[in-house]
Parts: C-alpha cells; structure tokens; sequence
C-alpha cells in the first residue's frame, strides 16, 4: 500500500511540475478568425498554356492585386502583354519549376496542421495588438528558388513561397548558385516547420519597423531580443530552437554558457559599440560566432537581447507587449540589471 501510495504521490508532483512548466497562453477561443487557405500554386500551373490570356483573366479576378504581384514582383516577368505571356509560360513549362510545384503538391498536400499554428498565432496578435488589422488569407505559390520565401501582400493576404520550404536535402537547393546564395545554415531552414515562424516574424516587422541600425550593441540586441520575447508570445507551441534559427543543441549550449557570453560582451568593451564591422558579427545571421567561439551560432545578440528583455518583463509583470516594444532599449537594459 505504501509503495502504491508514494507512486501516486511522485505522479502528482509529476503532473504539477509539467502544468508549471507550460508556458501560461491565454485563452482566445472567443476570437474568430476567418482564415482562408488560396493555393494559387495549384491554379496557377494548372492553367491552360494554350490559351493563357483567358486563364490569367481568371487568376486576376480570383487573387485580385496578388497576381499582378507574382507575376511582376515574384517572378519578375516583362510587363508588356505579349512578352508576360510568354515567360510566363515558359516558367509554367520550365521542367525545374514543374518538377518542384509536383513535389510541393505532394509535400504540401494537407495545409491544415501549418494553418493552424498560424491561426493561433493570428488569434493571440489580436489579443496582445487589437487594433492591427490581420490577415484573412494564406496564398501559396511556387516561384524562384532564390526568391520570396513568406510576405505581406497588399490584398491582406500571407503569401508563402513552398519552393523555399521544400527540405534541407531537397534537389534544388543543391546547385551552384543555389548554393552560394544560400549555404547549409540557410537551407537547414527551409522546412515545412518554419512557415508559421516566418509569417509571424512578417507581421511583428510591419507593426514595429526595426530602427535600430547604427545604435549601440547593446540595443540592438534588446530590438533583435524584444521581436523574439513577441514572437515567443504569438507562437507559444513552437520550438524556440525553430524561432530563434538555432539548431536545438546551439540553444541549450547558450543557456549553459549565459554568463560566457555575457562576460565576453562586458569584458570586450562591446556592449556601447557602434562601429558596423564590430557589431554586425553579433546581430547578423550567420553560420556562427567566430568571435565568440567556434559553436556559438550566429546572431548570437538576440539571444542575449532576449534574456535582458525577460528579466525586464519579470520585473514589469503587468507591461503588455505593445509597451515592450514602444519603451526605449536604453531604458530596458538599465532597468532588467541583468546579470547572468
């Protein structure tokens, strides 16, 4: 009996710890969202290339300025009739660009688990940003491989790129140019799982334009680390190692060696530093932080960033997310004390 009990005891504390653990998301059930999922890939290279005018009559009035935006924005096709036509079939036709829109068909057959995370993520930014105006529709395409992965169209629209979400290994991420202009750092992100992440990011950077180019590191870091604490907040069911571009073992190493990094950014004179070829290396993406040390990851001043502004968050427990983001990145290091 003593055994049975002591189990159900560990159980319980079991239980308890995990609901702790749980990051505390609001309930916003009672917001609708009326979210449309447009595969304009599909309709897009199904079309009739033998009577394209006709077929593209039809796409301008289902997709609305969308379409003027692939054809001219996306694809970067000429603007005179007769030369849009025709290059426009060409891609349609190109075996490449098929092959890729017969993969992203199979890959992407139910959207419904991607649409859902991004639902939720629309749900909680009218909750925290009420009065921001958010999408009604997801419009999936194929386009370049080196082009648009996700954006804001001007129809109030996500517009999402498959051909940039197709795998790591995928086969056209592996040519020369491909290979140059995105390298293995770059494309271990073009997984399914990072379509809701690159959406939200879209909407954080239309609400808040980042003008913190040419300030100090340090705030830079609080601007890179305040869009994380956001987007953590709008996406709470997602991997931080997928928010943050980190591969899971470069983040954990980061919470392990917190006060390493910190000490080299202190001990380095670094933190009031404004020169761009000093700062760039701690607040651009990269493959990592030679700075720092072979495995940091790069970009290694939004996780720093993001620790200060969860220290000040802890202190201001009743700031919202919009104060956060309008309180000025001084105000929030002198203030967070932060002290790994």
């Amino acid at each position: 009996m003593k055994r049975h009990r002591y189990i159900s005891i560990i159980a319980i504390l079991f239980i308890v710890l995990s609901c702790k653990s749980k990051k505390n998301i609001p309930d916003v059930s009672h917001i609708k969202i009326d979210l449309q999922v447009q595969r304009f890939d599909k309709d897009f290279f199904n079309a009739d290339t033998n009577n394209l005018s006709k077929a593209f009559d039809s796409l301008n009035l289902k997709y609305g300025s969308f379409f003027a935006d692939y054809l001219f924005q996306i694809l970067r096709l000429n603007t005179t009739p007769e030369a849009t036509l025709n290059e426009a079939k060409l891609f349609i036709t190109d075996s490449i660009y098929h092959q890729i829109f017969i993969d992203a068909i199979a890959k992407f057959k139910s959207f419904d688990k991607i649409e859902n995370e991004i639902k939720l993520g629309l749900q909680l930014t009218k909750y925290y940003f009420p009065t921001y105006q958010i999408p009604t529709k997801i419009i999936t395409f194929v386009g370049p491989v080196d082009g648009v992965g996700v954006a804001l169209t001007s129809n109030n629209a996500l517009a999402v790129g498959l051909q940039g979400f197709m795998g790591k290994d995928y086969f056209a991420y592996q040519n020369g140019y491909i290979v140059q202009t995105y390298p293995a750092y770059k494309t271990k992100r073009f997984e399914p799982e990072y379509i809701a992440t690159n959406c939200i990011k879209n909407i954080i950077n239309e609400m808040y334009i980042d003008e913190s180019k040419g300030r100090p590191l340090v705030e830079r870091m609080i601007e890179e680390g305040r869009r994380l604490y956001v987007l953590d907040a709008l996406l709470p069911n997602t991997e931080d190692s997928i928010k943050t571009g980190y591969s899971s073992v470069q983040l954990k190493d980061c919470y392990k060696n917190e006060n390493v990094i910190w000490s080299f950014f202190v001990q380095g004179n670094l933190l009031f530093e404004r020169e761009p070829s000093l700062v760039s290396p701690y607040v651009t993406d990269g493959p990592k932080t030679q700075e720092l040390n072979e495995f940091a990851p790069g970009n290694i001043g939004q996780f720093t960033g993001w620790q200060i502004v969860k220290k000040w968050m802890n202190k201001n427990d009743k700031k919202t997310l919009q104060e956060l983001m309008k309180t000025p990145a001084m105000t929030i290091f002198n203030e967070a004390n932060y002290a790994p």
